[in-house]
């Protein structure tokens, strides 16, 4: 798995990148906790759930239907608390936390290790990498993190989850001024 503070920074760029008109700290807060969410799959060892189970870790918490399920109805809940938003701003809204839920798997399909995601559970429990994986899969447990093994990771995330992300949002940034001037013609 990427560590939390990749799919954090996912979430982050996502939100900043896309939907910088709804993003406040209560967005980027609920967008960071939906990007890590499906690992709480990890609490399945401790049933003893195997990690091969379509219930284990990197199973169905790790599918497009849970990810984007979790996504909108976090969002439409957080819709009917902010009384008074407008249609746009909902749909941004759940747009931004669905995709923010849907980049673990998709981030963790490019690790180098652990036994893939069940991207299409309910219809497959088959366990998908994509092609090229250039992330260094996180530890599990927090103590193995801080090692030479958590730096590696720190250091590839940053390279290919970090500076994309930033290159996205000065991208998007830049984009917006030149389509603005040009509309001011």
């Amino acid at each position: 798995m990427a560590s939390i503070f990749g799919h954090v920074a996912a979430a982050a760029a996502i939100g900043e990148a896309g939907f910088p008109k709804v993003a406040r700290p209560a967005t980027f807060f609920i967008a960071g906790c939906l990007a890590a969410l499906p690992d709480l799959d990890v609490l399945a060892f401790r049933f003893g759930i195997p990690y091969n189970s379509e219930w284990g870790h990197r199973g169905w918490t790790h599918s497009l239907v849970f990810t984007i399920s979790i996504g909108l109805l976090t969002g439409l809940i957080f819709n009917v608390l902010q009384k008074g938003s407008s249609l746009k701003h909902s749909v941004f809204i759940c747009c931004w936390f669905a995709l923010s839920a849907v980049s673990h798997p998709l981030l963790d399909m490019l690790t180098d290790g652990g036994r893939g995601c069940a991207l299409w559970w309910p219809f497959s429990a088959e366990r998908l990498f994509f092609p090229w994986r250039p992330i260094v899969v996180s530890p599990l447990g927090a103590g193995a993190f801080f090692s030479e093994w958590g730096l590696k990771v720190l250091i590839s995330e940053f390279l290919w989850i970090g500076l994309p992300g930033l290159l996205l949002v000065l991208a998007t940034r830049i984009a917006t001024r030149i389509a603005t001037r040009i509309a001011r013609m």
